[in-house]
């Protein structure tokens, strides 16, 4: 990986090094990932949720290549689409705003405010599993989510997340609610 390459290599830099040896200039990061691929792969991250976001899923899935993994499980993009497809069935109104974004190499990752109202019976285990068969409450939640894209050529090849069920479960009125922190309004 790209990240690894760089730390390594940067380590070695720091060596000292022998005084009859001619002085080597560190690399920089632009050897190791050129800065057109870092902003390649920003770009078609923030064009995957713009998409997700406006409710096409055909063309945000498009941004995955066609033997991608979510959570280190090959899916494919019929899997993520049969994913989203549920998602967007349970919450209609579904969205991911970027609060924060950072790239890395191949390496894109989103802290997000995901929104969305329960207006649908959930039919597979995303989510945490939490809304198979439930009935819509037609209450909403807002949580924090936080997304691990890696690209190569340009294309989502893995997928992980971090998400707050718990939190969206008691948004829901699923869960009891406890006293919880402000997440900043986006959007």
């Amino acid at each position: 990986m790209a990240f690894k390459r760089r730390t390594a290599l940067a380590a070695l830099a720091m060596l000292p090094i022998a005084a009859s040896a001619e002085p080597v200039d560190p690399p920089t990061a632009d050897v190791i990932v050129p800065d057109d691929i870092v902003k390649r792969n920003v770009a078609a991250i923030r064009a995957h949720h713009d998409l997700l976001n406006k409710g096409k899923l055909a063309e945000a899935v498009a941004y995955f290549a066609e033997d991608t993994r979510n959570h280190g499980v090959p899916v494919g993009r019929k899997g993520l689409l049969r994913v989203l497809t549920d998602i967007y069935g349970t919450f209609p109104d579904w969205r991911m705003e970027i609060v924060s974004l950072d790239a890395v190499g191949d390496d894109v990752v989103v802290r997000c405010i995901v929104s969305g109202t329960h207006r649908g019976v959930g039919k597979i285990p995303v989510n945490g599993g939490l809304l198979v068969g439930v009935s819509p409450t037609g209450k909403s939640f807002k949580v924090q989510h936080i997304h691990w894209y890696t690209l190569q050529n340009a294309l989502i090849v893995e997928h992980r997340a971090n998400r707050d069920d718990i939190g969206m479960m008691q948004g829901l009125g699923l869960l009891p609610a406890v006293k919880r922190y402000d997440l900043p309004s986006h959007g």
